[in-house]
């Protein structure tokens, strides 16, 4: 049985598994064969698994099936991950964070969420090409940029425009860009990303994807690296809500199969005037058209809810971001004194010591590290040179926490709702990321002049993911459906 990649959904998928209509084997083919037909010109993946341990993989699950074992909803499905989460070195994939200093390292055991992802059944077809060290090297990068991976590209726009910005219309997203390409090219039914300011929720848009960013602290994050503690979370994508639903629920160790799960019962949702949240000029140059056509879908999306029934309020207010202090300082901080050597210490053998050993490796292996137009390392040294007291550190994050949280706290009582939502080419989900709140996306629309996806992302309270699966779930029932690429 044959099936169409661009849609099928890891549900679909499970279905017809359980039927006996398709095996685990024959899924993942048919997964290879769209990669050997699109990678190429795509590049989402910096390492892909050996096609003959995965294919063992997926039999041995067969197997287990034909039993009467199914360790999960998600048994026999395939998935991509980020490279950021390490893998043991016996599955025969990489992990570098799209270093080129981290390629060589070797591990003997898998990230806590890599094990918890296999223990359920899931198998892995590869690590995602993703921005270096998740954009921790040069402030203006282009994001699915790697010295280990190269560049990947929109199956959308297929190409990155001249002189283009980093968030511009024909840029592909945030660093965790390869898994929102592997998913929406027909890779893979689903992927993992992480993310500390948008780096699921942007190139989720940009590839018409749902996908949850989880509440900061949610999840073990042993063996992933992560750009911050304070920010980051790592987070499922996938081409419909019930598969965002189903990796959540192994992710979060939690039972999101609420009776109310696709209604709107209990739901209240607070859109925000997208007149006052888009991107500055130096992130995403206009173009004609673009800003009224997204406006517009945004308002038809509104309209839509409404017909359906949401509770809704349209607009309310939520303060801009630049009531927040400096929100990039301690991302500098925490990488060089928490995360990274946390990342180095996963490995078994890592030819890297600390930051100051990436930035030596990097100016010793400029052509190859630092090519044009990347030349330069910026945010390392700035991370390097991050020496704040930890206690003064301590009381920024705790601030910073504090007033994320009073600021859409507010939103929510003032408004009488309990999720807002704004679009995603913002700067509205950093409310979300000083708060710590779990924040995820909403396909929205298809820009006409080059075809690239935009969203919105909707925000709740600390630990209510299950408030943004039943709104992801209301609201693909409600709406039109996602765009596909042409592939």
């Amino acid at each position: 049985m044959s099936f169409n990649v661009l849609n099928t959904n890891a549900v679909d998928l499970q279905q017809s598994l359980s039927e006996n209509k398709l095996t685990s084997v024959e899924v993942v083919q048919q997964y290879f064969a769209q990669i050997d037909r699109h990678e190429s010109e795509l590049n989402a993946f910096i390492s892909p698994a050996p096609r003959d341990k995965v294919l063992r993989v997926a039999k041995a699950l067969d197997e287990e099936r034909q039993n009467g074992q199914l360790r999960s909803a998600l048994h026999g499905i395939p998935i991509v991950l980020k490279d950021c989460f390490i893998t043991a070195s016996k599955l025969g994939m990489s992990t570098t964070a799209g270093s080129l200093a981290f390629v060589g390292s070797e591990a003997s055991k898998n990230s806590a969420i890599a094990q918890r992802l296999i223990d359920a059944g899931l198998i892995i077809l590869g690590k995602s090409n993703m921005t270096e060290f998740a954009g921790m090297k040069m402030t203006m990068m282009m994001p699915g940029w790697s010295s280990h991976g190269g560049q990947t590209l929109s199956p959308y726009v297929k190409q990155i425009e001249e002189n283009e910005t980093i968030l511009g219309h024909s840029a592909p997203g945030g660093s965790s860009t390869g898994s929102a390409v592997a998913v929406s090219a027909g890779f893979s039914p689903l992927a993992m990303g992480t993310e500390t300011i948008g780096s699921i929720i942007t190139p989720s848009s940009r590839n018409a994807l749902y996908a949850l960013k989880p509440t900061i602290g949610a999840q073990d994050v042993s063996g992933v690296y992560t750009m911050t503690d304070f920010y980051d979370s790592p987070g499922p994508m996938a081409k419909c809500a019930a598969d965002v639903r189903a990796l959540a629920s192994i992710l979060l160790g939690r039972d999101f199969n609420s009776p109310d799960m696709g209604s709107w019962k209990g739901l209240s949702v607070g859109f925000v005037d997208h007149k006052l949240w888009d991107l500055p000029d130096e992130l995403c140059r206009p173009h004609e058209g673009t800003v009224e056509q997204t406006g517009e879908d945004y308002i038809d999306v509104i309209r839509t809810l409404e017909k359906n029934g949401c509770p809704l309020k349209y607009p309310v207010e939520v303060p801009d971001t630049s009531v927040l202090p400096n929100v990039v300082s301690l991302a500098h901080w925490d990488f060089k004194h928490i995360t990274m050597p946390r990342f180095i210490a996963a490995f078994d053998k890592c030819p890297m010591g600390s930051v100051e050993d990436i930035i030596k490796f990097n100016e010793t292996n400029k052509d190859r590290a630092m090519p044009a137009p990347y030349t330069e390392q910026n945010d390392l040294e700035k991370a390097m040179n991050s020496n704040q007291d930890p206690e003064d550190m301590a009381k920024i994050k705790e601030e910073l926490r504090t007033m994320g949280r009073q600021i859409l706290d507010k939103a929510f009582e003032d408004n009488g709702v309990n999720i807002l939502v704004g679009p995603v080419d913002s700067g509205f989900c950093i409310h979300a990321c000083a708060a710590g709140y779990p924040v995820a996306t909403l396909p929205v629309g298809q820009l006409r002049y080059n075809g690239r996806p935009f969203g919105a992302v909707a925000i709740a309270k600390g630990d209510d993911e299950e408030s943004l699966l039943r709104l992801q779930a209301a609201y693909e029932a409600a709406c039109k459906p996602r765009p596909l690429p042409d592939l």
